[in-house]
């Protein structure tokens, strides 16, 4: 079959970058070197994986979207039912205040051997789905039968359950397409192998492909696919979006039926999906289907078989990376300050560069335009493995800098579903030293005013924190696999003020007033919930309390997001900022 190429840069394999700070422009969005494979339209990939992104079908509830927990910036901004404690009992469908953070609070922010005011291992998640255990696809395979199940991990109150919530705060997906691994622990591997998100530590034939008319199986592998991998984490995942047992398969058969999008409303001036949207109501007008889209997107020996919905996974992986790839934020006004033009960042923010350069000593770990370690960019110079000065061997872009003890959460230390390690370091060295237990991920900071609360645990709720947080050198100053990197800075509090405002010049406002690409269809969240039972469907879970979303097109919104400091405190509630959570869901709600 011929292949139309023009659209896709074969030569790509690893770009040049540079270590320094400067505008995000300058770098290479990375992308697969073999996708031309299975990808016969690149422009439809990016339809698919922006329906599928945001589609609350996805979810075995028909309520819960990838973009559920990732509809603010790229990350969550939600209060309620947000907390979990695999360790601890913990406050179920509590409401975060601004006075609960940080979780570990000491008497003197700036010395981490003071006394300890509040102490709290729990950690500020994302509300997924109801504890369930799928049953089989209704008569009309357009949804799914579950039935309610017992939870006795907490997500509950007296006899009824609530929403289940991750372990981990969610982290952004704009500019994640820069990171050679994704997920805070790095379990996102760079290569993509068709069927989960390890790997080659999964060397199965995950796909099935027409040849000579018979359908045999292939093994897949794409590099440069962290973001492939990742996507397929969530969708059977019995806490972020599945009923337990739901398998790829159901899921392909049901929404390859589906219209796209077809409980929300799309924008008609959307920057991808607008020409599309349906002028009469929800989802994509016409015909259009799932399947109709993965058709546009893919080489027919993919789809033009009767085990199509076994390919579900290799098409919903490579459509929503191609979609997340376009969520690039390199306008910010220190994009532009790199640029040339100086009148771009104040004083201050060139002040808050200054130290973030040199006395607080951020760019040993937020390096390079990314401003993080776990960057391509990084680990084109740096290799994928780096010795620290404590001679312990670490992965490139993961560290242990002392947000909460290694025996709270083993973070990189830790074994995929094939028996393999996450780290690097220890897959080639297993005898050590490693330096692994209780890293996590550096995450880039670009955006980051609008992306708390903050660290994998959601500790800390403004950006004020964080930077007492590294100012007084972590808070476990004694954790044996601490970062050499982390230290008290003793910056003073103009140093501080200035760094905190230098963060804050980091935002793209694309991203602040979504504006194209950062434009989105409608989506409704569960914020909580109202101690009732929902009825007979499912008497064990308690009624959802829902605020929306509303679509937007590529003019972006006419009031900034509202920050996460904002919300704790109500700023914005009458009208001058945008996801307040104070819309009401006109989604029809089963």
């Amino acid at each position: 079959m011929r292949r139309n190429l023009s659209w896709l840069v074969l030569s790509f394999t690893v770009p040049m970058f540079s270590q320094g700070l400067g505008s995000l422009k300058t770098v290479v969005v990375p992308k697969p070197t073999n996708l031309a494979i299975y990808v016969r339209n690149q422009d439809a990939l990016v339809v698919l994986g922006k329906a599928l992104f945001w589609d609350m079908q996805v979810g075995s509830d028909t309520r819960t979207a990838c973009a559920t927990c990732h509809f603010h910036a790229g990350a969550d901004h939600r209060l309620q039912n947000q907390l979990s404690d695999p360790n601890h009992p913990f406050p179920t469908n509590y409401t975060l205040t601004l006075e609960d953070f940080p979780f570990r609070r000491f008497a003197n922010a700036a010395d981490n051997r003071s006394s300890v005011l509040r102490e709290s291992g729990q950690r500020g998640g994302s509300a997924g789905v109801f504890r369930r255990i799928f049953s089989d696809l209704a008569p009309d395979g357009l949804s799914e039968v579950s039935v309610d199940a017992v939870d006795i991990t907490g997500f509950h109150i007296g006899d009824l359950n609530v929403r289940q919530v991750t372990p981990r705060n969610t982290p952004s997906v704009i500019n994640a397409v820069f990171n050679v691994r994704n997920l805070w622990d790095g379990r996102a591997s760079d290569i993509f192998t068709g069927a989960t998100p390890f790997g080659e530590s999964d060397d199965r034939a995950n796909v099935v492909v027409l040849r000579n008319g018979q359908s045999v199986r292939e093994k897949v592998r794409l590099d440069n696919s962290s973001l492939a991998s990742q996507s397929l984490g969530p969708p059977m995942n019995a806490v972020e979006m599945s009923s337990d047992g739901r398998t790829w398969t159901k899921l392909g058969t049901r929404m390859l039926a589906l219209r796209p999008l077809g409980l929300q409303r799309v924008d008609p001036d959307d920057s991808v999906l607008g020409t599309r949207a349906n002028p009469e109501g929800a989802g994509l007008s016409g015909l259009q289907t799932y399947l109709s889209l993965v058709q546009e997107a893919f080489f027919e020996e993919y789809w033009a078989l009767p085990e199509v919905a076994e390919n579900f996974p290799l098409f919903f992986a490579l459509a929503v990376q191609a979609y997340q790839a376009t969520l690039v934020s390199d306008d910010s006004r220190f994009d532009q300050f790199s640029e040339g033009n100086k009148g771009a960042m104040t004083a201050q923010e060139q002040f808050g560069q200054q130290v973030f350069q040199a006395r607080g000593e951020c760019t040993d770990c937020h390096r390079g335009s990314e401003f993080t370690d776990a960057s391509f960019s990084s680990i084109a110079v740096r290799g994928r493995v780096t010795r620290a000065r404590t001679s312990f061997l670490v992965d490139t872009g993961f560290f242990h800098t002392g947000v909460r003890p290694s025996a709270d959460d083993s973070g990189l230390d830790g074994q995929d579903d094939f028996g393999k390690p996450f780290s690097i370091a220890a897959a080639q060295n297993p005898g050590g030293p490693l330096g692994i237990s209780g890293a996590f991920k550096i995450p880039g900071l670009r955006n980051v005013e609008f992306t708390g609360p903050y660290f994998h645990n959601g500790g800390q709720a403004t950006l004020e924190q964080v930077v007492e947080f590294y100012n007084r050198g972590g808070d476990f100053p004694d954790s044996p696999n601490l970062s050499p990197d982390v230290h008290r800075l003793n910056l003073s509090a103009d140093e501080q003020a200035a760094l905190t405002a230098f963060l804050k010049s980091l935002s793209d406002d694309r991203v602040r007033m979504e504006r194209a690409p950062f434009d989105h269809p409608e989506l409704c969240v569960s914020i909580g919930h109202d101690l009732q039972s929902s009825g007979e469907a499912y008497p064990l879970s308690a009624v959802d309390r829902w605020a929306a979303i509303p679509a937007v097109g590529r003019k972006g919104n006419s009031v900034p997001l509202q920050t996460y400091e904002e919300l704790l405190q109500g700023i914005g509630n009458d009208g001058s900022r945008a996801h307040t959570l104070k819309d009401a869901c006109s989604i029809s709600q089963k």
